[in-house]
């Protein structure tokens, strides 16, 4: 796809350890940006917990192994974001978007 210039976006809680050898290839073909959204520990698991009472399908998902307040604290912050040679942004998404859409749209279109 991105050999075919198919524009791309993929979502995913992406873990250096897990997503770097698959996306170091690309970095030479395709125009990677990372938008890197953050919350604490806390918000982080308020909203999993939220989201558990109040969206059935959330059942599904794994959640439940996210377990006390505590061991989902040290989980957060054990989290490696992907780490690659691409330009990249961090988002406070705490409370919106900061900064805004606007200037997280305009970043990722100024690869184009």
């Amino acid at each position: 796809m991105v050999t075919a210039g198919v524009t791309t976006v993929a979502e995913a809680a992406f873990q250096d350890r897990l997503w770097h050898p698959g996306l170091e290839p690309l970095v030479g073909i395709a125009d990677i940006r990372v938008v890197h959204c953050q919350v604490s520990a806390q918000t982080a698991f308020d909203r999993v917990r939220r989201r558990q009472d109040e969206v059935a399908t959330r059942r599904a998902h794994a959640d439940a192994h996210l377990g006390g307040r505590q061991t989902h604290a040290v989980r957060h912050h054990e989290f490696q974001p992907v780490r690659l040679d691409v330009p990249e942004i961090e988002v406070d998404a705490s409370d919106g978007y900061r900064p805004g859409l606007d200037e997280i749209v305009a970043f990722v279109d100024a690869g184009r």
